[in-house]
């Protein structure tokens, strides 16, 4: 962490600080949530203020400390004097570098997360972009040294996927997946084009934190709606035999889930209730903190299908992420699971811009 970075963080800090002042001293009820929410955010940042001035103030001392040491008579007294302020100025500049790191850290950034890919546009290019995406994440998750379970597919005709869910586990797996939500759009020519013409397909990746149990919403029986249906796909003997899939309907939010991955429809009911939890969840946060989504939104997406985050260029080897325009040549690699080549430079803005 460089003293330039320290300075643009203490800068936005304080710029923070004033605003926190004007609303502190307004007109409001002092038992209100905006002036108790304030108040909290006034004491954390003035915190970091105060550490970075006495850090600022200790390497000031050290300035003049230093021209002393070429004085005869105070040479000895000035050299031990450098040495105490340098524990001083060590001392606080490590304890300024972890309350600025803890100020970037979202809570949910050491969960467990589902990650869901849809096919967007483009037919049934876009269905293979889904494999394509799945292997990617998947390939990256083994890097990470992270486990993968497969939740659910639907699979096409034309041996493309519809999509896919995952679910990912192991340490700070949101923390660095959170950026995967959003749009990817893939330009290439499909096997079938006879003329060479480049198709350019999307798919849709949604990222959602697996929310312990304790914070998850409490689902109403009278609020789902559940259907079985018979499982589809690779299965044995086993499929299109009893109605095991499971499909619930959150009423109020019209989110729909589907499980068809387990043999036994209670398992299957299981999962179904675990994402659609998840989902729930994310749905009312996003709700709740509509300006705050708003602002980071650019960086974190939606998981609509108009956010562009990304492109994967197959002609050109290319990968670029829209959001920070950034652009790497290492298709082949990022899809192999060298993900980190994207997603390092999205955290450190990400960093940046809190």
């Amino acid at each position: 962490m460089d003293n330039n970075f320290i300075k643009f963080k203490i800068n936005k800090i304080n710029e923070k600080l004033i605003k926190l002042e004007k609303i502190i001293n307004s007109n409001l009820d002092y038992k209100s949530k905006k002036y108790l929410s304030s108040i909290r955010k006034y004491k954390k940042l003035y915190k970091i203020k105060n550490c970075f001035d006495i850090w600022k103030k200790y390497s000031k001392e050290l300035i003049s400390a230093k021209l002393l040491v070429y004085d005869k008579e105070l040479s000895i007294l000035a050299k031990d004097e450098v040495k105490k302020i340098n524990i001083q100025i060590n001392f606080y500049y490590n304890k300024l570098k972890k309350y600025l790191l803890n100020l970037n850290k979202d809570s949910k950034d050491t969960l467990n997360v589902y990650l869901e890919i849809h096919a967007g546009t483009g037919g049934h290019e876009a269905s293979l972009f889904v494999y394509d995406l799945f292997k990617m994440y998947t390939k990256y998750s083994e890097l990470m040294n992270w486990k993968v379970k497969l939740i659910n597919f639907h699979s096409t005709e034309l041996h493309g996927y519809k999509e896919i869910v995952i679910k990912i586990m192991g340490k700070n797996v949101y923390g660095q997946l959170k950026f995967e939500s959003g749009g990817h759009r893939v330009q290439r020519i499909p096997l079938t084009e006879s003329q060479g013409r480049v198709h350019t397909s999307t798919c849709i990746v949604a990222v959602i934190p697996d929310i312990p149990n304790v914070d998850l919403p409490v689902i109403r029986n009278e609020d789902i709606k559940i259907d079985t249906f018979r499982s589809s796909g690779a299965g044995g003997q086993h499929v299109n035999t009893t109605d095991s899939a499971v499909r619930i309907t959150h009423l109020p939010t019209k989110i729909i889930v589907e499980c068809q991955q387990e043999r036994s429809q209670h398992k299957n009911k299981s999962k179904a209730l675990e994402v659609l939890k998840a989902r729930i969840y994310s749905y009312e946060l996003n709700k709740k903190n509509k300006e705050f989504f708003f602002k980071k939104k650019k960086l974190l997406g939606t998981g609509y299908r108009n956010d562009r985050n990304r492109t994967y260029n197959f002609i050109q080897n290319r990968v670029t992420d829209h959001r920070i325009n950034f652009t790497v040549y290492s298709l082949n690699e990022i899809l192999n699971g060298k993900l980190n080549l994207l997603i390092i430079p999205l955290i450190e803005k990400y960093k940046k811009n809190i």
